[in-house]
């Protein structure tokens, strides 16, 4: 997934990378976050209209609903804590996910330098899924809950400032905050397997056997199977997930309650609600940030030297140079 061993940033620049490319990611791709929330909460009261038919169809109908009846600003409810989720969340789980395999090769094999095997891949993935959640869990709830808001019901929150008070006010910071921590944490280290394991074995064989180069052709095609490797896998964690982070306190005992719940309502299928909006938003926000990530990872190391000069400058400054030596002859 990375750069050759010569050229990797630190620890610091990568997650920073990685934390900028997803929330560029976030930006472009979150009306297709807040329709997916919209339809996987579709059910419980505040998404059904009072005759109990489903008010929102589909991942486009759901977005063209919402901008239609509550103008387009409302498709990015919840920006704010989504950004503050991926800057602690993704530059873990993404920026830390070279360095974790790092120590884990050193760890287990005492050799840094080894080569990158399925095991060690999958375990970095699973450490940084689990540790960034513990870090990120508030910021999640919060983005879940402003997205969930309807027309029609009294906002829960004014803000994403109010957000935070309320629910540690009347919920707990345990409680209420990190609601959902655990299955969360489930969903979190079950994506970045079949997300981040994904994307570096794709884009390794790719350039392996001589595909594609490493370029953003490579970087486009690894990133979108990513994406629907990590959507199979992970859409019911992440349904029971968003219904429980939504539910009001008292709903659910607990995270397996809600799973068992959503079973007895509609079956598997209630499992896999919204699978649609989650591939397409899943697939487009991983093209997003994979592609994103890779491309400022080589900014930052890029040295200022190695700058690209246009032809004019470079022209002005052969002249300055040239005057310069003139000057110095005649004198």
């Amino acid at each position: 997934m990375s750069l050759s061993k010569e050229t990797q940033p630190g620890l610091v620049k990568n997650l920073a990378c990685a934390g900028t490319a997803a929330c560029i990611a976030d930006c472009l791709t979150f009306p297709l976050d807040t329709a997916k929330v919209i339809l996987q909460v579709q059910g419980e009261n505040m998404s059904v209209v009072s005759s109990g038919a489903p008010r929102y169809h589909g991942v486009f109908g759901t977005i063209r609903t919402i901008a239609r009846e509550e103008g387009a600003r409302r498709l990015y409810s919840g920006l704010v804590p989504g950004l503050h989720r991926q800057m602690c969340f993704s530059s873990i789980r993404l920026g830390g996910y070279d360095e974790v395999k790092k120590q884990y090769k050193g760890l287990i094999y005492n050799d840094i330098n080894k080569k990158d095997n399925l095991f060690i891949r999958i375990s970095s993935a699973i450490t940084t899924g689990s540790v960034c959640v513990w870090f990120a869990q508030p910021t999640d709830v919060v983005k879940v809950r402003m997205q969930a808001q309807s027309k029609g019901v009294p906002n829960r929150y004014s803000g994403c400032i109010d957000a935070y008070r309320t629910i540690a006010k009347q919920e707990g910071v345990r409680h209420g905050l990190w609601k959902g921590v655990l299955p969360n944490t489930a969903r979190t280290s079950i994506i970045n397997v079949g997300e981040i394991v994904t994307y570096d074995m794709l884009k390794t064989n790719i350039i392996s056997r001589n595909l594609l180069s490493d370029s953003l052709p490579c970087h486009f095609v690894a990133a979108f199977g990513a994406g629907f490797c990590a959507t199979v896998v992970a859409s019911p964690v992440d349904v029971i997930k968003t219904r429980f982070m939504n539910a009001e306190e008292g709903r659910y005992k607990g995270a397996l309650d809600c799973a068992i719940k959503m079973f007895n309502e509609n079956g598997f299928r209630t499992f896999y609600k919204g699978f649609t909006p989650s591939f397409i938003r899943l697939g487009s926000w991983n093209v997003a940030t994979f592609v994103c990530y890779e491309q400022i990872k080589r900014l930052a190391l890029e040295p200022r030297s190695t700058l690209r000069v246009s032809p004019l400058a470079k022209a002005h400054c052969d002249v300055n140079e040239t005057r310069v030596q003139h000057f110095a002859q005649t004198e």
